[in-house]
């Protein structure tokens, strides 16, 4: 079990599934009053869970499977299942398979956009942004991709149509991905020199890494208060929408000014606070608002 936990990453896929869960609550209430009684809603939640769980996992695990011999080079990595020797690959990918045609399959039982969307999230960040994590930082901007589809996933499980609630949610997951994956990757830039990754905007520790960073931690700011502008969200919203922003702001500038790994660290914790606190708040004023 411990294995395959490392395999699915399991923390990273408890974060998805949290991010699409509560978007599912918010696509419920835009169809209307939430019967928390109805074994309808319990039980499309719960295929939404069990799906997003098994569909994220596949991805990790398919993930692991192309990487493990540069999985070997890297300290954070080395102990995974696969590169340690504890599974074969053929063993991960048979469950990442299964994984894959049965979380798909859960997740097309809601509706086909949201299986469609699954197929593509895994297609994406499997194939896609893992080999482009050693030819350029632009893996960066594709991952974050797959990486922001989770609540859109979770948001038209609920209600199919991609309105503007829609992409709110999933431009504020998007653009919240770049100072997260490369305060992460300033972090852990040495380890990932070993096995070739380039995942930092230009590549290293230097000014302008951390000014990118910067500029785009301040995008996130007015983007988050969206909702509150057009009116999905109300006044409490945007305040902790503009507080959360504001600190994550101070934390890149820390960053920019510093240089300093202990910095980076710093926004890497802060990206673990913002999202989820941003998103429980859409939530709850969003149904507060709806009443």
């Amino acid at each position: 079990m411990s294995d395959f936990a490392k395999l699915i990453k399991l923390r990273l896929t408890f974060l998805v599934v949290f991010s699409a869960s509560i978007s599912y609550l918010i696509g419920s209430k835009v169809t209307g009053a939430i019967d928390w009684s109805s074994w309808a809603f319990w039980s499309k939640w719960l295929m939404l869970i069990a799906g997003g769980f098994l569909v994220t996992s596949a991805a990790n695990g398919f993930n692991e499977i192309i990487e493990k011999d540069l999985d070997k080079l890297m300290k954070r990595t080395v102990d995974r299942p696969i590169p340690s020797g504890r599974m074969t690959t053929g063993q991960a990918l048979v469950l990442s398979l299964f994984m894959a045609i049965f979380g798909t399959y859960l997740l097309g039982k809601l509706n086909l956009t949201t299986g469609y969307l699954s197929v593509f999230s895994i297609i994406l960040y499997a194939f896609a942004y893992t080999p482009l994590k050693r030819k350029s930082p632009i893996a960066v901007f594709v991952g974050a991709i797959p990486g922001a589809l989770p609540p859109l996933i979770g948001y038209v499980a609920a209600h199919e149509k991609i309105d503007g609630i829609a992409l709110l949610l999933f431009g504020i997951q998007f653009i919240w991905q770049f100072p997260h994956f490369w305060a992460i990757a300033w972090v852990l830039d040495d380890d990932y020199k070993l096995a070739g990754f380039r995942l930092l905007p230009s590549g290293k520790r230097n000014l302008t890494s951390a000014v990118v960073t910067f500029i785009l931690t301040l995008i996130l700011l007015p983007v988050s208060l969206l909702p509150t502008f057009y009116g999905y969200g109300g006044y409490y919203l945007g305040a902790v929408s503009l507080i959360m922003g504001l600190i994550f702001l101070y934390q890149a500038y820390k960053l920019l000014t510093t240089l300093e790994i202990k910095s980076a660290q710093k926004l890497m914790f802060g990206s673990f606070y913002y999202l989820p606190v941003v998103q429980l708040m859409f939530l709850f004023d969003f149904i507060g608002k709806a009443q």
